[in-house]
């Protein structure tokens, strides 16, 4: 039997993954222009920058100037992210970043070898230093989450077993510190993902932890950004990461111009007509992804921004068939 969730909360990371993978250059305002859209969408939480080295990443080089300058909206969080202790400060001094503490493994160490020049040790003492960060600022540390948890480009497939190897090392490392993990974020990271890995992941995490709240991570690379979403639902999983329009990409894919999360209309889309509810004006929500569009001067491969949303045929097919019978 299915575990359907009766609504969603969706984490909106279109201005952070979108405009961070970029290759044109976007104006501040712009950013600026998107995040104030989608925050009256009814979305309840956005993430909008992330604190990173300008030299690496260019398209963050504004980050301080995009967060002092967009509207917060009360009942809305709006998040960031970082790498390392630099970065969190940074997000800290903006006095109007929702800050919290995370504390991210990987399930596979060829993608940590090749991509970040580490092994998992170092990744778990890298953790463990920033818990002393997170506690030395009053920052509550409240979810884990684990890269590579459905395959990797380098390791190939990754089994359950190591994903709850790596599970288990985060809630050890939380013990040992008190701290009471409530989320756990599967990550898609090189979109290996499809549903039956979905059903099988999630199924073992929540056997060995049913008090986590899981969250997905997903990209749609190959095209199952939103079959993965509906087996996390059939699963139970009621919080999901994506971005508007598809905005982004996957610097891991084999081929360029690959999407990137998974879209965040067609996952409203979705589950509003399947009865879940997302909270969000799904019209509203299609205007911010042809903004998004608009503002990168290049096609973005969401769905529901190209068809619509279905309310105007119903209405219309209304009429229609009040006409009709008059």
């Amino acid at each position: 039997m299915a575990d359907w969730p009766k609504s969603i909360h969706i984490h909106e990371e279109g201005p952070r993954e979108g405009f961070q993978f970029e290759k044109g250059q976007i104006s501040t305002d712009s950013k600026v222009e998107l995040i104030d859209a989608l925050s009256q969408t009814g979305l309840q939480e956005i993430q909008v920058v992330s604190f990173v080295n300008p030299k690496r990443v260019p398209g963050m080089a504004d980050a301080d100037q995009v967060v002092e300058k967009f509207t917060k909206k009360p009942g809305v969080k709006y998040s960031g992210l970082w790498l390392n202790e630099q970065g969190l400060q940074r997000a800290i001094a903006t006095n109007k970043i929702d800050v919290k503490g995370r504390m991210v493994l990987c399930a596979s160490e060829p993608f940590l070898n090749r991509n970040q020049n580490s092994s998992l040790e170092q990744m778990v003492q890298g953790v463990r230093n920033m818990i002393g960060v997170y506690k030395q600022n009053g920052i509550a540390i409240e979810e884990g989450g684990v890269q590579a948890a459905f395959g990797c480009n380098f390791k190939g497939e990754v089994p359950v077993e190591d994903v709850l190897m790596i599970v288990h090392r985060i809630m050890s490392i939380a013990a040992e510190n008190e701290i009471k993990l409530r989320n756990l974020v599967l990550a898609d990271t090189m979109a290996w993902a499809t549903p039956r890995k979905i059903r099988s992941v999630v199924g073992a995490v929540r056997e060995r932890y049913p008090d986590l709240n899981i969250t997905l991570h997903l990209h749609d690379t190959r095209g199952m950004g939103i079959a993965n979403a509906y087996a996390g639902l059939e699963m139970g999983v009621h919080q999901f990461d994506s971005s508007v329009a598809g905005l982004g990409g996957c610097p891991f894919a084999a081929h360029k111009g690959a999407a990137g999360n998974v879209c965040t209309e067609d996952l409203v889309f979705m589950c509003e007509e399947m009865g879940i509810d997302t909270g969000v004006d799904l019209d509203k929500l299609i205007e911010a992804a042809n903004l998004a569009e608009q503002i990168v001067g290049h096609p973005l491969p969401g769905s529901v921004k190209q068809g619509g949303s279905l309310q105007a045929l119903r209405e219309k097919a209304r009429a229609g068939a009040s006409t009709a019978t008059a």
